[in-house]
């Protein structure tokens, strides 16, 4: 819709080992306001020029049996005119579909924010904690990309409520900030705060080329 351009998007793909689309699903953000309105969406299954891997069968359930007839997974794009593309853990579904020129919001990062105590941010288990009367309905097709985003929306609107949200640039900022540690995720710091690391490390892991962008910008606060 005009002056919001956003989709909650998802994808099932071949694997970890440089991951083809096999599917992609969208929903259309049609306003923010205490929570959110979605509108038009969009499912379509793709065929991949390699076999999907063993572990991701086991994950989607999508056989490459089943996308014989589908289009090629290279004839994938995204709406014309987008600006914003919403998921959960969604830079790994961008990278996907070849890094689009879009600003990416992370329900992942934000739930992670919103709610630290939990033991997990899965989808799956944020659906247990948000909404336990129906979580178990709702997730049967869960790792479907069109059941994904439903559940990816459902999440998205108890976040916009939690911290206020009205509008789709305040929901990228918070993603942003969100995004930006405070404590070690790895190595043999893991789990130490940021402020506490050894000034050796810091500088150590500031000039390493391959390092996370928001960490970068965390020690370098």
């Amino acid at each position: 819709m005009p002056g919001i351009n956003a989709y909650i998007f998802d994808c099932e793909t071949t694997g970890l080992n440089e991951p083809e689309l096999i599917e992609a699903a969208w929903l259309e953000i049609s306003s923010i306001l205490p929570t959110i309105f979605v509108g038009d969406g969009f499912n379509q299954q793709y065929k991949p020029s390699k076999p999907i891997e063993i572990g991701a069968l086991a994950t989607h359930h999508i056989m490459d049996e089943d996308l014989v007839n589908c289009p090629s997974s290279s004839s994938f794009s995204l709406p014309d005119g987008i600006q914003y593309l919403i998921g959960h853990n969604i830079d790994f579904d961008a990278t996907v579909i070849g890094n689009p020129d879009v600003k990416c919001i992370c329900t992942l990062a934000l739930a992670r924010k919103a709610w630290p105590e939990l033991g997990s941010h899965t989808q799956s288990a944020l659906m247990y904690f948000l909404y336990r009367t129906h979580a178990r309905e709702k997730l049967k097709n869960a790792h479907s990309a069109k059941a994904d985003v439903l559940i990816c929306a459902s999440i998205l609107k108890a976040l916009v409520r939690h911290f206020g949200i009205t509008t789709i640039e305040g929901l990228y900022e918070a993603s942003e900030l969100a995004r930006i540690p405070t404590h070690m995720s790895f190595g043999k710091h893991k789990g130490c705060a940021l402020t506490d690391l050894p000034v050796d490390y810091k500088r150590w892991l500031v000039g390493q080329s391959d390092i996370d962008p928001y960490l970068r910008a965390a020690l370098q606060t």
